[in-house]
């Protein structure tokens, strides 16, 4: 079974070691950044930053609220990434079977400009960024050479709070569940998001779009044909594209 991220946003103070690790784990070179009027920093996921804390405040009467929301790649079961990405160049985005990581190889230097722009597109929540450095497209990896070998992701084992939790899908499904179920005593609103179809299961305490536009992937409403391909299991796609060109 895969290998599940547990984020319970309940317990994140914005400390942003996560992302830190992340960056360190991956020798990424800084950014050039500037003040935006948020503490938010960097101000958007970016080919050296797979992982960035998000920043959101509001007003709920006269209380200021803050959400903090640790985003990052959600390693889709069934990546509309990797379905988009094979039309174009096959193995350019790969999963790995034993951790459930989803990948992008270095065949995706092959992508076009146009290719990039529809495996992005297909993302629900807006992940996939190109090095314009080298034409890789990159994203967080799941530490996968970590995983594989016996060790959690770096911004798991740097949390400090119980935020950030890593294990077999079982046993994150089960913990999501339970903190859920604490959590709904203090914060109503709290729900799991898509949990069934991600191994990047977010606990939320507030509306998703209190914390960013693609916290949670768009409601599966009237679908155009690209919409409705990308929600597609995998063994089906290539049939059903058929018909839908006839």
């Amino acid at each position: 079974m895969s290998k599940t991220i547990f984020v319970d946003t309940s317990r994140c103070t914005a400390c942003r070691g996560c992302q830190v690790a992340c960056k360190e784990w991956h020798e990424l070179p800084p950014n050039d950044t500037r003040q935006t009027g948020s503490h938010q920093n960097p101000p958007d996921l970016n080919p050296y930053n797979f992982k960035v804390v998000r920043f959101s405040e509001h007003l709920d009467g006269d209380t200021v609220r803050w959400n903090f929301f640790p985003d990052q790649c959600r390693h889709c079961e069934e990546p509309p990434c990797m379905m988009e990405a094979d039309e174009h160049v096959k193995g350019a985005v790969v999963r790995d079977a034993k951790t459930g990581a989803v990948l992008f190889t270095r065949k995706t230097k092959k992508l076009s400009e146009a290719a990039f722009e529809k495996v992005r597109k297909f993302c629900p929540y807006n992940v996939p960024r190109r090095n314009p450095d080298t034409g890789f497209l990159v994203k967080c990896t799941m530490c996968n050479d970590r995983v594989s070998r016996g060790m959690p992701p770096a911004c798991v084992k740097v949390c400090p709070t119980g935020t950030m939790n890593f294990g077999e899908r079982a046993d994150m499904l089960a913990l999501a569940k339970k903190r859920l179920q604490e959590a709904k005593a203090k914060f109503p609103k709290a729900k799991l998001m898509d949990q069934d179809s991600v191994n990047v299961i977010y606990m939320l305490i507030d509306d998703p779009k209190r914390y960013y536009d693609c916290a949670a992937a768009p409601a599966r409403g009237p679908l155009d044909r690209q919409q409705f391909l990308a929600w597609l299991v995998g063994p089906l796609k290539k049939s059903v594209d058929t018909v839908a060109r006839g």
